[in-house]
Order: structure tokens, then sequence, then C-alpha cells
């Protein structure tokens, strides 16, 4: 690789990772947001979750489709359009006026997002050398990893000292720089003249992702066994069952299923998405945890998970310096170890964990994420040839995103029956006679002459704050027992890990026409 190319390398990359911090961030960067809005708005819960909601099924339509637009149009044309809606739909957000616009608004942002990723990764194979893949991924990999820690601490500050609208609009100048810069700096990336679009396939996986997402995104509030819920499924098992059969039997198809036959991709989808359904389990309970249980704010809860992502950010291009020099096995495993170590000492959390000892413990995990994610992805598509490129970035994405819901939609539902188990529990222990109530009620004998507090609500006020205290006891409980099952989907990883190919495979040069039989 000459200097020139390098050079070039370098710059595709830079302009890949305005974009990629600016979408990731702004899909987590509006959480903290959400009760602003609802004040401002005047819109109820299930109104303004919507705007969270409508985000996410809208990429799930978008993400699928990336890898046919990037064939046909090109990559740069594709990434420069997508920089253009996403920076459109900011500045839609930031002057909305009522829940519906900012959730159309949303949408719009959605479309540019859903597509910045996995448009970016592909160009970043395509202009990449095999040999730097794991140093470039891996800086590259701190916008991907940092960003949706990075997004409660910097929705927190704004919200809290500043006017919540920036959290959109702020995206405007950086969406300028970014298609400037990639206007003027990108190189136009090949096309597929003639490329027929896969309608039936895009229609059954559009309509099949969006029952599905949505489905997991309500399960919480509507339960497993709800018609609603069945019907979605239901209609997201026969419209997936649809595209998969679509899939393999069309001569040009959306998202072409028939990579997966190739064993390192297909491993590394598999230990991606256990290791997204652990990573969403720690970003959603902990915020749960700081604020709920422990009563700190949203800015205190975003600066406790801030070390994360630095060290995550930090870990991305050491790791991918390694992965170029030792392979992925290893660093993938160790990785996950230190993750399943960490999540198992969040397990062990109570009312009275010190605050740095959380910090510490999420940092370290941190170190595990930065040291595993990367390595694997890398190594999964170095194994596809270059013109499947587009469409397996596309695919990861998808699984990715899906993932994540499954991720948050599994672990809601087991803290919620783990929660109801814990109270009806604890509940047992709180009435009247029980030690606590009658050593209460001795101390409010004494606060009534004092405080001019009856006997009467005195008893009922001490008896209001011992079973919040034991709510919360049940509710930290059974966010152990939540960690405890993700921290046995991190360790399923670390064996699912261990057939990955050493380094010494690597020294075997396939070419195209041998992978593509592969596949």
């Amino acid at each position: 690789m000459d200097k020139h190319d390098e050079r070039y390398m370098w710059l595709c990359l830079a302009v890949i990772v305005v974009g990629t911090f600016m979408a990731i961030l702004d899909s987590s960067i509006v959480n903290v947001a959400i009760p602003k809005m609802m004040t401002i708005f005047g819109a109820a819960e299930s109104q303004i979750e919507w705007v969270l909601t409508g985000y996410m099924l809208t990429m799930s339509i978008v993400i699928p489709l990336t890898g046919y637009l990037t064939d046909r149009f090109g990559g740069k044309n594709i990434y420069v359009f997508a920089l253009i809606i996403f920076t459109i739909g900011s500045a839609l957000c930031g002057l909305a006026t009522s829940t519906n616009t900012m959730i159309a608004a949303r949408v719009v942002q959605a479309i540019g997002g859903g597509m910045i990723m996995p448009v970016g990764m592909t160009m970043l194979f395509q202009n990449v050398p095999l040999e730097k893949r794991g140093l470039a991924l891996g800086f590259w990999g701190i916008a991907a990893m940092a960003a949706p820690a990075i997004g409660p601490t910097l929705s927190g500050y704004i919200v809290q000292y500043m006017d919540w609208r920036l959290i959109f609009t702020i995206n405007i100048p950086v969406g300028i720089i970014g298609v400037t810069l990639a206007v003027l700096l990108l190189k136009d990336s090949p096309k597929t003249i003639g490329k027929k679009f896969d309608i039936f396939g895009g229609i059954t996986s559009a309509l099949g992702l969006y029952t599905l997402l949505l489905a997991l995104a309500k399960v919480s509030d509507k339960g497993w066994t709800s018609p609603y819920t069945i019907t979605l499924l239901t209609v997201a098992f026969l419209s997936l069952t649809a595209f998969v059969f679509i899939e393999l039997n069309h001569s040009d198809p959306l998202l072409d299923l028939r990579v997966t036959k190739n064993f390192p991709f297909t491993l590394s989808l598999i230990i991606s998405t256990i290791t997204t359904i652990a990573m969403y389990g720690a970003v959603f309970l902990m915020p749960i945890y700081m604020q709920n249980l422990r009563g700190y704010s949203a800015m205190q809860s975003g600066m406790m998970m801030l070390p994360q992502a630095i060290i995550t950010g930090i870990m991305m291009p050491i790791s991918g310096r390694l992965f170029d020099r030792y392979g992925a096995k290893w660093l993938t495993i160790i990785g996950l170890i230190v993750v399943s170590g960490c999540t198992y000492m969040l397990s062990r959390l109570t009312l009275d964990t010190p605050y740095n000892t959380v910090m510490l413990i999420m940092a370290v995990r941190g170190f595990g994420n930065g040291l595993a994610m990367m390595p694997m992805q890398t190594e999964g598509m170095n194994s596809v040839p270059p013109a499947m490129t587009a469409r397996a970035t596309a695919l990861n994405s998808t699984v990715r995103q899906v993932a994540g819901s499954l991720g948050i939609a599994m672990l809601t539902t087991i803290l919620q029956s783990r929660e109801a188990f814990h109270n009806a529990i604890f509940s047992q222990s709180l009435n009247t006679s029980s030690p606590a109530f009658t050593k209460a009620s001795a101390l409010v004998q004494g606060l009534a002459t004092t405080k001019g507090i009856s006997p009467t609500a005195g008893k009922s006020l001490i008896f209001m704050q011992i079973y919040g205290s034991l709510i919360k006891s049940a509710t930290v409980t059974a966010m152990n027992d939540t960690f405890i099952v993700a921290t046995g989907i991190s360790v399923f990883g670390v064996f699912i890990a261990l057939f990955i190919r050493g380094k010494a495979s690597k020294k075997v040069k396939l070419s195209e026409e041998q992978l593509s039989m592969e596949i």
C-alpha cells in the first residue's frame, strides 16, 4: 500500500467516523430528554415513546436496503445522501412544536441514520487493505461503541443546564461539515449498473422486521402472551420466513443470505448477537439502578457511564492493532471473559454499593467490550468476498438492531417477573406485628409527643417508609437475578468464541473466486 493510498484511507476513515458517531449518538441521546418533551408537548407516555420507537422501526426498514443502494448508486453517493437526510431530520426535530411533528422528524432522521453506519462500514472495507483493517476499524469502533455511552451523559448535561433542543440542533453544523468533507474528500465508489431491486424481499423484510421490533418494544407493557404481541410475532414469523425463502431463490437478493454459509462470518454474527444482548443489558439496567433505586440524577448516572465509554474508545484502535498482529480468537475470548466477570460483579450490587465501585466495574467492563467486539466483527467481514461486502454489512447491521431490541425485551421481562416474585416474598414479612414495625411504632410514640404527629398518622408514615424500602430491596434483588442471566449469555459467548479460527489460518490467501465458491 503506497503512501497516497494510505493517506486516502485515513481521510476516508475520518469522514466516516464523523457520520457514524453523529448517527449512533442520536439514537441514545434522546432518552434522557423524553420527560422534558412530555412536559413541553403535554404528551402522555404512550404517545412520546414513539419518538424512540419510530426511530428504531424506521431504521429496521432502511438498513436491509443499504446493500442494494450501495451497489446500485455507489457508497459515496448514498453516504452523502444519508448525511444530508439525517441533518435535515435533526433540524426538523429542533423545530418540532408537537409530539406528532417530533415523531415525523425522527422518522426522517432515522432514514439517514439507518444508512450511515452500514454504508460507512462498507466503504471502509472497500478502501482499507486486509492487513490494516483491524487498526482502521478500531478507530471506526470508537464512534460505534463510545457514542451510546456518551449520549446519556451529554444529554443529561444539555437538558439540565441548556436548551433541550440542542440535542438535535447540535447535529446541524456537524452534519454540514460531514457532508462537505464527504463531497470533497471521498472518491467515487464502484456502481453496479442494471441491478434490479428485489421488491418482494424488500416488502417481506420491512414487514417482518417492523412487526418483530414493535412486538419486542411493546412486550414489557403488553406481555408475551397478549393477543397484541402474539399477532405481531406471528406476522413477523410468517414475513421473515417468506423473506428467507425469497432471498434463497432470488437471482439478485436484497440480502444475500448465502453469505451465512461462510463459517467465520456466521460465527461473528452469533457472537455479535450474544455480546449485543449482554451489552444492552447493562445500558438498560444501570440507569434504573442509579436513578430509580439510588436517587442519582440523570447527569450523575451519565457520568458514571462515561469512564466506560472513554476506555472502550481507547481500546478500539489498540484491539484493532492487536488483531492485525495476532488475530481475533484470543482477543475475543479474553474480552468476553472480562465482560462476563464484570457482569457477574454487577449482579452483586446493593443499595449501598459505593458510586466509585460501580464506576470502576463499568470501566473494566468497557475494557472487555473494546477488546472483544471489533476483532470479532473484523474477522467475520474479512472472510467475505469484496463483491458481497455491502450485503454482508447490511445483514450485520440488521442482526445487531434486532439483537439490541431482543436483549432489552428479554431482560425487561426477566426483571419484571423476578421483581414480582421478590415483592411477594418480601411483602410477607411486612405486617403490623413484625419486629421492624413494632420497633418503629415505639419510635413514633416518642415523636408524637415532640413533633405533634398523631400515633395513627405516624404509624401510616413509618409503614409506607418500610414498604418503600422493601420495594427497593426487591427491585435490586430482581436486578441482580437479571444480571446473572446476562452473565450466562456472556459466558456462552466465550464458549462460541473458541470456534474462531486462529491466526495461522490467515496465512492462506484465498482468492475472491475461492471465497465465492465457499459461500
